[in-house]
């Protein structure tokens, strides 16, 4: 099998010789070639020459062409906050300041002459000219709910108490962006839409059998009637919404290190949807050694009684740092699990060893906030909680202290450990775990900081 007949083969639910393997290379790509993530997202040429030069390094069986899920709001009006080395943030929510939650009308829709829109388009058909007959090309999509959030900001999460019919409205408008984007990505060319919602995971399964569970059927069933496979790309904890993933009908489901593997496998085998996932991003990636990328990939393999219905793949956009040895490990260890295997079977990680103190939390002063995080940069999950800690400190001001911790650093990673911290984002006050993989409220913020003035 070629590789693109591999993942072909893979979302089709047939037996294959080898697990496909995709990485999620979107910014990363651009280390590869020298360039920063600005640079890489928003020149055509950069992007295709980092593609090429991943498909090279990283022998994928199917390769993401960007991933960036600010793509359609900066079409829509957002604006953007860019870094070095992690895709663009969105820093100003056009519809966040409106009193009332109301649907945009129709021709706000993007075009294919909008933004980024026209160069990405050029570069999926320059890559499908390329490389197309050997490697299935994904084109990834922002999903429905992350854009709603990225026009309303943190207030879509009070919109479902307060306006539960607005917001059925408005998700209907954002599908419609999807289908829309999903269009212009399968007519130039693309193997697999990724629906990327990283929100999902921070919404109960009541919310989402209320207001996701409409638009997502139907836009799966879209893509399917366009020809191409589809993916639902979840970041966070989703463990309780992997079942009602499923029942929106996907072909996929892509996963993080928030989620246990084998247990959400049990769910997807029940309703025949492939699931990809979840080599840990910094912990193995950005953080460990070759060697330690070899040992997680063949010990999840060896974990996996049925490799059926499986895409290895790092748990989200892989970090712009990863050592390129480290992901050549991970596809060593993926095309030759028995030479890989009999390399690290007397591997034994080595310990950082990193002293954290923590902080006496019996006697603080005030209220102490501390907000556990991927990176609230990187991660639109981590940015919407910390965006809820943002304006509970706003409004507190001097009555509380508030920190982040970044999983992406070392010391953090520790003091996780130390803490306890199982899922990112989450939320601590006074050492107490308060919210975890869930973006709370405003009135629910404030009420749990108030339990502790």
């Amino acid at each position: 099998m070629t590789p693109k007949e591999l993942i072909l083969a893979t979302l089709r639910h047939e037996e294959t010789p080898q697990v496909a393997w995709v990485p999620f290379a979107g910014v990363h790509a651009g280390q590869l070639i020298g360039c920063n993530a600005r640079e890489v997202l928003s020149d055509g040429d950069n992007l295709y020459k980092a593609l090429i030069e991943v498909h090279k390094l990283y022998k994928p069986s199917g390769l993401p062409v960007i991933f960036d899920l600010q793509v359609e709001a900066e079409c829509l009006g957002c604006e953007l906050t860019w870094a070095d080395d992690a895709p663009p943030s969105v820093s100003h929510h056009p519809m966040e300041d409106d009193e009332d939650l109301v649907t945009p009308c129709e021709c706000t829709i993007p075009t294919k002459e909008d933004g980024r829109i026209p160069m990405i388009l050029d570069v999926m058909r320059r890559v499908k000219e390329t490389i197309g007959e050997e490697t299935a090309l994904y084109g990834l999509i922002c999903g429905p709910f992350t854009l709603a959030a990225h026009l309303r900001g943190n207030n879509i999460f009070m919109d479902m108490f307060d306006d539960p019919e607005a917001v059925e409205d408005f998700m209907d408008y954002c599908c419609k962006v999807s289908k829309a984007m999903a269009d212009y990505y399968i007519e130039a060319g693309m193997d697999v839409i990724a629906v990327v919602d990283p929100l999902i995971s921070q919404i109960s399964s009541n919310h989402f059998n209320e207001f996701m569970s409409k638009p997502f059927t139907e836009l799966f069933a879209h893509i399917r009637e366009k020809g191409a496979y589809s993916s639902f790309f979840v970041c966070g904890d989703a463990t309780r919404n992997i079942e009602v993933m499923c029942q929106t009908n996907p072909d996929a489901i892509s996963v993080d290190e928030n989620v246990n593997l084998l247990a959400a496998k049990e769910i997807t085998d029940k309703y025949n949807v492939c699931i990809g996932g979840n080599i840990p991003l910094t912990t193995i990636m950005l953080h460990g050694t070759q060697q330690d990328n070899m040992k997680y990939v063949v010990d999840l393999l060896d974990s996996m009684p049925d490799k059926r219905n499986f895409i290895l793949s790092p748990g989200c956009d892989m970090p712009y740092a990863v050592p390129v040895e480290n992901t050549i490990g991970a596809v060593q260890a993926v095309t030759q699990p028995d030479e890989v295997r009999e390399m690290v079977k007397n591997y034994v990680a080595a310990d950082d060893d990193i002293e954290i103190e923590l902080p006496d939390y019996e006697h603080l002063e005030k209220p102490f906030m501390e907000v556990f995080t991927l990176d609230s940069a990187t991660c639109a999950a981590c940015t919407y909680m910390m965006g809820a800690a943002n304006e509970a400190k706003e409004a507190f001001g001097d009555k509380i202290d508030m920190i982040e911790y970044k999983f992406t650093v070392k010391e953090n990673i520790a003091r996780c450990k130390k803490m306890g911290v199982k899922n990112l984002p989450s939320i601590y006050i006074n050492g107490k775990l308060k919210f975890s993989s869930i973006v709370p409220a405003k009135e629910e913020l404030e009420a749990a900081i108030n339990e502790v003035l």
